[in-house]
């Protein structure tokens, strides 16, 4: 168990530039204690969504001291989107087993994305829902028992691009704002952005990574101040 842990935070901790610490959670074990700012939060949650948020704010805090900062608590916000401590921005991502914080304290970074799915692959009916025309048409070019697999990729990378932005545009974006272009090694990609988001220059094209390991996809995102204006 410690072993997954490590390799997790660790497979996720390369995506980032050093300055980024990364810390692993268990949403299954007991739940760590909430500060009072953020257990409203869990008011109208199953008791496992309710460990699943903890271990996020754990992990994050954990993240904190790694940076040398103090502890400090994570609201959700009425956007359902964390609220970070000023001076600090992160991201936050869990499946059913693993939970993952990302936090920064580097003034030159405006968004942080993470997001960790489950190496499975993602159900056909589904891809038209995530994926663009582009992205279909891509996948079409791919040798078929790989498609489910990469169309899962495609949705990580989108999950982590959304978190990113957001802090900086206050915008939700839906999965066909979004064009995701892998590289033939499926370890870095390109996001080009469609709508207009506030806070950017046009076009918007947002660089990630991904990483597999350990039965999970992971995909991070950094935008810099060099990527918006604002």
């Amino acid at each position: 168990m410690i072993r997954q842990e490590i390799a997790l935070a660790c497979l996720a901790q390369v995506l980032f530039r050093n300055t980024v610490a990364v810390v692993h959670a268990d949403p299954r074990a007991p739940m760590p204690p909430l500060r009072a700012s953020e257990r409203a939060a869990t008011t109208y949650m199953t008791s496992a969504r309710a460990r699943e948020f903890a271990a996020g704010r754990a992990a994050a805090r954990r993240a904190m001291r790694a940076l040398g900062q103090i502890e400090l608590p994570v609201p959700r916000g009425t956007d359902r989107a964390p609220i970070w401590p000023s001076g600090l921005t992160g991201a936050i991502t869990h499946t059913r087993t693993d939970c993952l914080a990302a936090v920064t304290d580097d003034p030159s970074l405006a968004g942080l994305g993470l997001d960790l799915e489950p190496a499975t692959p993602l159900d056909p009916e589904l891809w038209s829902e995530i994926c663009t025309p582009a992205e279909l048409r891509w996948l079409d070019t791919v040798v078929p028992s790989r498609r489910a697999y990469l169309a899962k990729l495609v949705f990580c990378a989108k999950e982590a691009v959304f978190k990113a932005q957001y802090p900086i545009s206050q915008q939700m974006l839906d999965f066909h704002d979004v064009t995701v272009s892998l590289d033939p090694g499926g370890r870095n990609f390109d996001a080009q952005v469609h709508p207009r988001l506030r806070g950017f220059g046009t076009p918007v094209t947002i660089p990630g990574r991904v990483a597999i390991g350990s039965g999970n996809l992971i995909a991070a995102v950094e935008i810099s101040g060099q990527h918006h204006h604002g």
